[in-house]
Parts: C-alpha cells; sequence; structure tokens
C-alpha cells in the first residue's frame, strides 16, 4: 500500500512548532517533518509573515528552509479559479486547496471546515488523530 504524501497548512505549522499537538499528533507529524514536509507557497508566506520573536522566527525560518513549497503553477492557479468559482472559500484556502489536488497530497488541517465538500481534496485534522 502506498503511502500518502500530505501537505500541511498554516494552522498545522504553528500547532506543530508550538508543540500545542497532542502526543499522538506530535508524534505524527515528526514523522512528516522527518521525511521532509510540503507545504504551499500561501504557507510560507503566512508562517513567516507571522510577527514572532527572534527565536521564533529562527524556528519558522528553519522549517520552511527544510520544507518542500509548493510555488504557484499554471496547474495549481488553473485549479484555484476553477475552485474559486465553485466555492465560497477564501483565495489563500482556495490555492492550498488546489495545491493539495493539483499534486495528490492529503491536506493536513485544523480548519477543516474551511474544505468541507471540495471535491477531490483529503483532509486529516492532526487534532483528530488516535
Amino acid at each position: 500500500m502506498e503511502q500518502s504524501q500530505y501537505l500541511i497548512d498554516t494552522n498545522a505549522v504553528i500547532d506543530y512548532l508550538g508543540k500545542k499537538l497532542p502526543v499522538t499528533s506530535m508524534s505524527f507529524m515528526n514523522s512528516l517533518i522527518d521525511s521532509i514536509p510540503n507545504v504551499s507557497v500561501v504557507t510560507k508566506i503566512e508562517v513567516l509573515g507571522f510577527n514572532a520573536a527572534g527565536e521564533y522566527y529562527s524556528l519558522l525560518s528553519d522549517f520552511m528552509n527544510d520544507a518542500v513549497i509548493f510555488d504557484l503553477s499554471e496547474e495549481v492557479v488553473n485549479h484555484s479559479i476553477s475552485l474559486r468559482k465553485r466555492y465560497k472559500i477564501k483565495l489563500p484556502d482556495v490555492i492550498i486547496a488546489a495545491t493539495a489536488i493539483s499534486f495528490n497530497l492529503v491536506l493536513i488541517t485544523r480548519n477543516i471546515k474551511d474544505f468541507n465538500g471540495i471535491k477531490g481534496l483529503k483532509t486529516v485534522n492532526p487534532w483528530d488523530l488516535k
């Protein structure tokens, strides 16, 4: 059975780096981080745009330097346009969802409701892992 690949949403990055997730979720996220995390360029902008103190900003920056960043490819842009026409969700969330769909990635996010009903998008809430 092929192991799923994941795209980590901004809130999951923040919760993980802040060590706010339950033990099981931290363990799951550790395994993802150890095998190089995937994030959208939107997550990079949101995480590094966070007004964090020096030491915490260094942690955020190091995480992004170690991650695979999925940029706004033509495919992601086209998926974003299509999703934006069908669903009432914010542009950053549309781009993150389109990135996950374009690259067949499961989205790890605490905000499942923001992505409810998007056809072709698989999500995992790290707070609900058992």
